[in-house]
């Protein structure tokens, strides 16, 4: 991996390739009636193959800008990540990756400089795909240099006819208390991220069906916390020694789930006897858990295909007949969740 300055030109002198650019900038500290939900991928050979429903969106989207034909090596994917230490981005890289090898394009990984959401002055007229909230005045730079762009997962709102690629995250809020709420859960606590639209639309989620069963949430039984383990662990020990704490977390993501677990062995607590948990996002490490974790499945790797193929379409000239491409998450359940033991407290109308 190669480590550009700011200001620097991504690309070689006197280079004659025609470049798509993807730029994939992660933040570990930021780091959905539903759609039919996504089945388990089928094992095969090869791990990196994309499913076979998301390569034929894929291939429809590009079918459907004209822009179909397969690289000759030509056309360049370039990924410039803000740095390749979490889970996050091992499963984006993945995905872009098997569209870029299925379209036969070449793949280059660059490190990312820049701080502050700005960018690195990349090629001229080659798309963008963010990861990592941009400033307005980074977006101003890719239009002035004829740089199209997606937003991958937007963590901040957009403007309008702004291109990106999401996920249902009002109905995996949804359907992960709904959840708990189906096991008999009264006392429902969520810890939340960062104030971003899309742990704002979990919350949301969250709440709403909370609603749906004729509960409110108690002050204090929704914090906003970073996405972390330290902070899911720091959080989950002050509500689960609450006098009247709760019998069920849902965490905004499996790593501050992996803090709840953390905090639940700590104070002499069982998952799922005493305590059930759920987290979001169902990274790997959720099925390695014990017990392992019930979570929403965000599909990360099906996303970022989803927003390769949409900015391989957009360097090919392809015009976007919408700009919001929403992916369905599904809940997963496994064996972090189960009926409440009776041990009294209130369970008439609060969470």
């Amino acid at each position: 991996m190669t480590d550009k300055g700011e200001g620097e030109n991504l690309a070689a002198p006197g280079d004659t390739l025609r470049s798509i650019t993807i730029a994939c900038m992660t933040d570990p500290a930021d780091l959905p009636a539903p759609t039919p939900a996504p089945q388990p991928p089928t094992p095969s050979d090869d791990h990196h193959a994309l499913p076979e429903r998301t390569r034929a969106c894929v291939e429809e989207l590009l079918r459907h800008h004209g822009a179909d034909r397969p690289g000759d090596n030509s056309e360049l994917v370039e990924l410039v990540f803000h740095e390749l230490t979490n889970m996050w981005s091992e499963e984006i890289l993945q995905g872009i990756e098997a569209v870029a090898r299925e379209q036969r394009v070449g793949l280059v990984v660059s490190g990312f400089a820049a701080r502050s959401g700005e960018l690195l002055p990349l090629r001229a007229g080659a798309p963008c795909l963010s990861v990592q909230p941009l400033l307005a005045s980074a977006l101003e730079r890719l239009t002035a240099r004829g740089i199209p762009f997606v937003v991958y997962d937007p963590s901040t709102d957009l403007s309008q006819g702004t291109p990106y690629v999401g996920a249902t995250n009002f109905r995996g809020g949804q359907a992960a208390t709904r959840h708990l709420l189906g096991l008999g859960h009264r006392r429902i606590a969520m810890i939340n991220g960062p104030d971003h639209p899309y742990c704002v639309a979990r919350q949301a989620g969250h709440l709403a069906a909370l609603a749906e069963a004729g509960l409110f949430p108690e002050p204090g039984r929704t914090p906003w916390t970073p996405i972390t383990f330290e902070d899911g662990h720091a959080t989950a020990r002050q509500l689960l020694s609450l006098p009247d704490p709760p019998t069920a977390v849902f965490a905004a993501s499996d790593m501050q789930a992996l803090g709840v677990y953390q905090a639940a062995r700590e104070l002499g607590l069982s998952i799922p006897g005493d305590l059930s948990v759920v987290g979001f996002d169902d990274l790997p490490v959720a099925a390695l858990l014990d017990p392992p974790l019930t979570t929403v499945h965000q599909p990360l790797r099906e996303m970022a295909a989803a927003a390769a193929g949409l900015a391989l379409a957009l360097g090919r000239g392809g015009e976007l007949p919408q700009t919001g491409v929403e992916i369905a998450t599904a809940l997963v359940v496994r064996q972090s969740t189960a009926t409440p033991r009776q041990h009294g407290g209130t369970t008439n109308g609060t969470a």
